[in-house]
């Protein structure tokens, strides 16, 4: 069974910074692309960020500069570190992997993955 638990959200004043976690289990294809993604309650979701199994990254536009995302093949754990937040990345971030191989590995593909972990709240006030 694919289990994906994410942590380290919070709350946080705008310009403050957040590292999330998600660590990965019985994923047959831990070297895959995986990627984050966000939810506004109400709205689509949003892919942020996607690394690929050579370390590749992709990010939409809206967080270049400021996240980075990261992971630890060893530990089976995906990273988004978050800098210079700003109360428009107030969301539910959920960490995903696709049910396959693929090479579609960018952060607005992520959306579509199939596995998602069960989310972390980050909250940034002004």
């Amino acid at each position: 069974q694919v289990q994906l638990v994410e942590s380290g959200g919070g709350s946080v004043q705008a310009g403050g910074s957040l590292n999330l976690s998600c660590v990965v289990s019985g994923y047959t294809y831990p070297s895959n692309c995986m990627g984050w993604i966000r939810q506004v309650p109400g709205k689509e979701r949003e892919g942020v960020a996607a690394i690929d199994s050579d370390g590749t990254t992709d990010y939409v536009d809206s967080v270049k500069g400021r996240f980075a995302i990261s992971r630890d093949k060893a530990k089976n754990t995906l990273y988004l570190r978050m800098n210079d937040l700003k109360p428009e990345d107030t969301a539910i971030y959920y960490c995903a992997a696709p049910r396959a191989r693929t090479s579609l590995c960018t952060a607005a593909f992520s959306t579509r993955y199939n596995y998602r972990g069960q989310g972390t709240q980050v909250t940034v006030s002004s």
